[in-house]
């Protein structure tokens, strides 16, 4: 009975955080549809990505707060009727108001939705298979990117706008209930701030020490492999169209989907540092090769239906994008095992609020950095920084956990 109750608390917050991904997912995949029905323009675009961001790091510390303080169920309900909210008001949007105004409940929706199903992933898991379930919980997030970069389009050409809304209302509210009816009450309630001790938290620091870096790496190599794959020719790109854009970008979500619970079930075993070294590492080494897919440009030319004419140089993004997943799927589980780890009992949602709010930097700066290194020096100078910036980040974690935790840290963590 215990383990059929344990299943069930499991597989809400799976769906919790498929159902979370999926609606971000369809919403950045009909952007470009909001953006012409709307007439938006110049600032106006801005404002509907920085509108998100803006409403997503806001959040961090009063949920990840509240979480801690009184229940993580509960605010999670919270942050899902919130979402479902966002996307009832989207399907409805005629103004660009109307649609700044869903943008910041979605953002506050999906960190708190994030935030707190992952802090009660980590809460609930054992010792021994803690990276293992969080590899599974970010499956379906991996799973929930894949369904809405390819179904989001297709739904919205067969219903339109408010039956696909109201589909995703609908299992936002689905999910809801289910973590109002089957998750557990909080063990812990942490009095005062526990985000002042926990950013302080040695081994938090020493995590911080490589994230910092590595979230440059990752906002440098994630937003430039479909610039490199769609871009002009003239700009440094390979010039395909959006089928195999979306193609190559698929292929990291699935190849991390299926590693995760695989690759967080050995860091358990073998040690989480370890694995959130050879992922990042990895990382770096995968993104200096992106800059010559071009050469295998001629290796040879196949016609596809729909996507046109597919030569190497895609096989090679799509091989190489995959390996991207792989690598990733090495470090995420691990990583956030590791934030787990340290916040169980000492507030374990303000740790990860710290993870989150350490890699907004890097997200918010590194793209500005990235279209001026484009500008002044091309494409494969993005990649170039992006690898860079992953190496240069384990080469600290590893100085600075050898340095402060002795010799043999990356073994025992």
């Amino acid at each position: 009975m215990e383990v059929t109750h344990d299943r069930l608390q499991f597989s809400s917050l799976y769906t919790t955080r498929f159902a979370a991904s999926f609606g971000y997912m369809t919403v950045l995949t009909l952007l470009p549809t909001y953006i012409d029905a709307l007439g938006a323009t110049g600032l106006t675009i801005g404002l509907f990505i920085t509108a998100l961001e803006v409403a997503r790091t806001v959040g961090i510390v009063p949920l990840g707060w509240a979480g801690d303080r009184y229940s993580k169920g509960t605010v999670l309900v919270v942050a899902l009727v919130v979402s479902a909210l966002a996307y009832f008001v989207f399907a409805g949007v005629t103004t660009v108001d109307g649609f700044l105004a869903a943008r910041v409940l979605q953002g506050l929706g999906l960190t708190g939705t994030g935030l707190l199903s992952l802090a009660l992933v980590g809460e609930l898991a054992p010792d021994d298979s803690r990276a293992n379930r969080i590899g599974r919980y970010n499956g379906f997030r991996m799973a929930a990117g894949i369904a809405g970069t390819l179904g989001a389009g297709l739904l919205y050409a067969l219903t339109g706008f408010t039956v696909l809304f109201g589909l995703l209302t609908v299992l936002l509210v689905v999910a809801a209930v289910s973590v109002w009816a089957f998750v557990d009450g909080d063990e812990t309630s942490v009095e005062g701030f526990a985000f002042t001790d926990l950013a302080l938290n040695r081994r938090i620091v020493t995590l911080t020490s490589f994230r910092a870096q590595y979230a440059v790496a990752v906002s440098l190599v994630r937003k430039w492999v479909p610039i490199l794959v769609g871009v002009s020719a003239a700009q440094g790109g390979l010039a395909y169209g959006t089928v195999v854009v979306g193609a190559v970008l698929a292929a990291e979500q699935f190849t991390n989907m299926l590693c995760q619970p695989i690759t967080g079930r050995f860091s358990d075993r073998y040690g989480r540092a370890l694995f959130v070294f050879a992922g990042g590492g990895a990382y770096g080494l995968i993104a200096l090769a992106f800059p010559f897919v071009s050469a295998f440009e001629g290796l040879f030319a196949v016609p596809v239906p729909v996507a046109g004419e597919v030569t190497g140089a895609v096989l090679a993004a799509v091989l190489l994008n995959g390996l991207l997943g792989v690598a990733d799927a090495f470090r995420e589980p691990a990583s956030m095992a590791l934030f787990a780890d340290e916040g169980k009992g000492e507030g374990i949602a303000s740790s990860f609020g710290v993870r989150s709010l350490v890699w907004k930097p890097g997200s918010v700066l590194a793209p500005l950095a990235g279209g001026w290194i484009m500008g002044q020096f091309g494409i494969e100078w993005v990649f170039f920084a992006g690898g860079l910036a992953a190496l240069s980040g384990v080469g600290t974690f590893l100085a600075v956990l050898s340095w402060d935790h002795g010799s043999r840290a990356l073994q025992q963590w």
